[in-house]
């Protein structure tokens, strides 16, 4: 009869502890969700943020990006006659970062033609050890593959939110 009883009460016990697991788990998840959806509101603020300046507004804000997150003799060198090169500085480890930036608005996409001008001055003419190119939209495939090809980090828009908010990497951290 005492085990009788022993069991019932242990399968009781039981019980508890995995609906107390469950609940534990369902309300971390709950938590998780919402941290996720506190920081996607963020990102998209900021990529609204983006939208409304203007182009030497945007290349202003890189610029900010790239002194907030350690990099020294940041210039914005943006322009005529720039030949690709938006914002210009040093990393926190000594190589040398070009950048080309792209305000488009969310149905404009990046393209080759944009990559290959880009690609064709950033090392030679500048003397990049990272180039990079940070748009407010996205990149079309070809772009993307030439960027890949030619080692050139491509920032979209959803890197540029997450680079900004602090929850992903700057272009020379990639």
């Amino acid at each position: 009869m005492g085990f009788v009883v022993l069991l019932i009460v242990g399968g009781s016990t039981l019980a508890a502890l995995v609906a107390n697991k469950h609940a534990k788990r369902a309300n971390e998840d709950a938590r998780c969700a919402w941290e996720r959806h506190q920081v996607l509101c963020a990102q998209s603020a900021e990529i609204a943020r983006y939208h409304a300046m203007d182009a030497r507004s945007f290349e202003r804000a890189i610029a900010f990006l790239c002194e907030r997150d350690g990099c020294h003799q940041v210039s914005v060198v943006g322009g005529a006659g720039d030949l690709g090169a938006d914002v210009v500085a040093t990393a926190p480890d000594g190589r040398r970062i070009v950048i080309q930036c792209k305000r488009y608005g969310p149905t404009t996409k990046v393209g080759s033609p944009d990559l290959q001008r880009f690609g064709g001055t950033c090392y030679s003419v500048h003397g990049a050890q990272v180039a990079a190119v940070v748009t407010t939209s996205v990149f079309t495939q070809p772009a993307a593959q030439y960027g890949s090809q030619h080692g050139i980090r491509l920032i979209d828009q959803a890197a540029l939110a997450a680079w900004a908010t602090r929850t992903g990497p700057a272009p020379w951290m990639l």
